[in-house]
């Protein structure tokens, strides 16, 4: 077995479903309005933390609700069927309540705090992603600076840093290069109220306008060393904390972007049963045999999708152990997962017709905002190499 599988305990009951349809429903009804002004939305992240939503994958001996993973994966899918660019945001939060009871699973009590703030009001920002670093997870061109008090100082710029206007917390990575023999990926959070972090108003892109992942810049920023939570050699690494996040991210970023998918199957068939077409008689468009294989088409891409988020979801709750295969099998999700979504939406914008191509259109803002599913990792390049080293071992040097 690997360090990252040990018998698990069995869980309490936890609810099946913390949004309801008219919470749903009013997030909905705002999400047009966010993409077009390009605005955050508060209310979203309000409603949200009031209905135990960003505690929800907090165990409930932390005081949260609770949740499984495979059911929170559910609950991001229909959030994002409802406001994509909110189920984005929050996504990330999510991301570190998960790294935290995934690691707590595991016997590694170093986030045990992400989940007692978290029961208390805390939202975490995600803090990883920089200009030009391909690396990801295992290198850094932030500067981490240490202290003899055993803190760190962070220098450097991160992008996409999601729920940039509300984040509490921000958990972030930068090298410790003060010893060139033994470099160092220095992880931490830092207090946002703490000098030496600035957020830019720099968010204006093509879709997931909502999320504002806008750019933080770190100039010096400090993280006591009671916040800093590891310390490790660059490049892949065998450590719960990157299974963690590699592992929670994957699989909540695969039901964000199914769900958005979901949204748009629903679309193209209230379209296909409301067009008409003039050459067959002003029949619907639901009795094209072109169209119908098209939503046919789009409905067997979802199918195939969905068991394997629940069924990785579960193994993680589960410390089943998938040994080197583990990682394969998360990028290979996302991978799956995001090209399946754009499949849909692509197949569901030509049921649709002309109409998806005004700006107002729900199918061409779902166009819009699963295009960004291109650039979160693992991208296609990545998700590939990885599943290669895992069947044919690394590439020689």
């Amino acid at each position: 077995m690997t360090e990252f599988s040990r018998p698990a305990a069995p869980s309490p009951a936890a609810p099946a479903a913390v949004l309801d349809d008219a919470l749903l429903g009013r997030i909905r009804s705002r999400a047009a309005a966010h993409d077009a002004a390009n605005t955050f939305p508060f209310d979203d992240i309000t409603e949200l933390a009031e209905a135990g939503y960003l505690r929800a994958l907090v165990p409930t001996r932390f005081g949260g609700l609770g949740l499984t993973l495979p059911q929170l994966a559910t609950e991001q899918a229909r959030l994002a069927a409802h406001a994509p660019a909110t189920a984005l945001a929050v996504n990330m939060h999510l991301v570190w309540t998960g790294v935290a009871k995934a690691m707590s699973d595991r016997g590694d009590a170093a986030l045990e705090f992400v989940l007692t703030e978290a029961a208390q009001g805390a939202i975490f920002g995600f803090g990883v992603s920089e200009p030009g670093n391909d690396l990801v997870l295992f290198g850094s061109s932030t500067n981490a600076v240490p202290h003899p008090d055993g803190g760190y100082s962070f220098t450097g710029t991160k992008v996409f840093t999601s729920l940039s206007p509300v984040w509490t917390q921000l958990g972030t990575m930068g090298l410790d290069s003060s010893d060139p023999d033994r470099p160092l990926i220095v992880w931490a959070f830092l207090d946002r109220t703490h000098p030496g972090i600035t957020r830019k108003d720099d968010w204006d892109t093509l879709g997931m306008r909502g999320s504002q992942s806008q750019t933080t810049l770190l100039d010096g920023a400090y993280a006591p060393a009671d916040r800093v939570v590891r310390a490790l050699p660059p490049g892949p690494v065998n450590d719960p904390l990157i299974f963690g996040i590699f592992a929670t991210f994957e699989i909540l970023l695969s039901a964000v972007y199914t769900g958005i998918a979901e949204r748009a199957l629903e679309l193209g068939v209230q379209a296909a049963k409301r067009r008409r077409s003039a050459k067959n008689d002003g029949r619907a468009l639901a009795q094209d045999p072109d169209i119908r294989r098209r939503i046919a088409e789009a409905a067997l891409l979802l199918d195939a999708i969905h068991p394997q988020i629940q069924a990785l979801a579960r193994d993680v709750d589960a410390l089943a152990d998938h040994g080197s295969f583990w990682f394969a099998k998360l990028a290979g999700l996302k991978h799956r997962s995001v090209e399946s979504a754009r499949q849909v939406v692509d197949l569901m914008l030509r049921v649709n017709g002309g109409a998806s191509y005004f700006a107002g259109d729900e199918l061409g803002r779902l166009y819009r905002d699963v295009l960004a599913g291109l650039f979160h990792p693992s991208n296609a390049d990545s998700a590939h190499a990885t599943v290669a080293t895992a069947w044919l071992g690394p590439l020689d040097v």
